[in-house]
């Protein structure tokens, strides 16, 4: 495909001219260059940087999104403030994401301590369901996981033990019985069993960053291959846990794309999608998902520049999925907004291996 890194480099915001030479052009960077500095001059990362607190936490939050009735970072969990950064190009070394990998590390243990639940930490008047405790725990350490393989730290002994310990329960479940069929009746609806322990997009996306890891684990790839490659089912991701039922929506239950309407629909969500299975070497196995893929390529002009079928405003997703990657251009007008897909699609191509012509 053509890739137009002159044109980024003209209408792109910094964290997407960095990327789009350094991701994608594979142009070699210098220690302390232009280009090595390039992502720090970038304001909005900036103003996100120094919005963390002096524990290295962001808003007393993980997995919080920014409120959308306050600034654009008001309200964003360390998680999200963290990976964010990183699709910025910040190294794992700047000073933000340095002081926040010690409580993301701390987390990865599940410590019991009741400071670590943050904002899911229960209520002080309602008495703590221990399987909700547990549950939640199970949640932050993903997110933890996720956040630190991004940043690079995919031979630290502790989230290697960690991926060790969120696969095997990934895998236990996939090769259950409880696999093919998790959904259990509850009243008048179907919701997922409290056994059933699918993987979630941060598990999906720590696995994502970790390629040695996957080597070491074929079969447990193969089963969450197969996993990813069936039908979503129709019920809402709801499962029962401890007395209650609780919305799951990080819970991956199959294709998230498995036709052109998906893709249309949220086209942020559906990049998100392509680039995590491609960085999971799923890509180019699959018929479908690179026919989706093939797609953003054909909208792109001669120019090698993304332009959407429909209408003309940049693509908006509500999808949380999406917060830390999309969008990376504060520009919402001019011919700017086009230039985070033009970028990701491109990024999407290099991972999977696909030729590269730079224009």
């Amino acid at each position: 495909m053509s890739f137009p890194v002159g044109w980024l480099l003209d209408h792109s915001a910094a964290p997407i001219q960095y990327r789009s030479c350094v991701d994608v052009a594979l142009i070699p960077v210098a220690p302390g260059s232009a280009l090595a500095n390039l992502p720090y001059t970038f304001a909005p990362a900036m103003r996100l940087a120094v919005s963390q607190a002096a524990d290295g936490i962001w808003n007393s939050a993980m997995l919080t999104l920014p409120t959308q009735r306050g600034g654009e970072f008001d309200g964003v969990g360390t998680v999200h403030a963290v990976r964010r950064l990183i699709e910025y190009g910040w190294d794992r070394d700047s000073p933000p994401i340095y002081h926040a990998r010690r409580m993301l590390f701390r987390l990865l243990a599940e410590d019991t301590d009741p400071a670590l639940m943050f904002e899911l930490a229960p209520a002080v008047s309602k008495k703590p369901d221990p399987v909700a405790l547990v549950n939640a725990r199970h949640v932050l350490r993903e997110a933890a996981a996720a956040a630190l393989a991004q940043a690079g730290f995919e031979s630290d002994p502790r989230l290697r033990g960690a991926a060790t310990r969120i696969l095997d329960r990934i895998f236990a479940f996939l090769k259950s019985p409880i696999a093919e069929k998790p959904w259990i009746r509850v009243g008048n609806r179907q919701v997922l069993a409290a056994e059933a322990n699918p993987p979630t997009v941060s598990a999906l996306h720590m696995l994502a960053h970790m390629p040695l890891f996957r080597s070491e684990h074929y079969e447990e790839m193969e089963a969450l291959y197969r996993w990813l490659t069936h039908p979503l089912p129709r019920q809402e991701a709801v499962q029962l846990v401890g007395k209650k039922l609780v919305p799951v929506p990080l819970y991956v239950l199959g294709d998230q794309l498995p036709h052109r309407n998906a893709v249309e629909n949220d086209i942020p969500a559906a990049l998100t999608w392509l680039e995590l299975i491609a960085r999971l070497g799923f890509l180019r196995r699959n018929e479908n998902w690179m026919k989706m893929h093939e797609r953003f390529i054909e909208d792109s002009g001669r120019d090698g520049v993304w332009h959407p079928r429909k209408g003309m405003s940049m693509p908006r997703s509500s999808n949380s999925w999406c917060w830390a990657n999309y969008p990376l251009e504060p520009s919402h007008v001019g011919d700017d907004r086009w230039s985070d897909v033009t970028f990701r699609t491109a990024l999407i191509a290099r991972l999977s291996g696909r030729p590269i012509n730079l224009i």
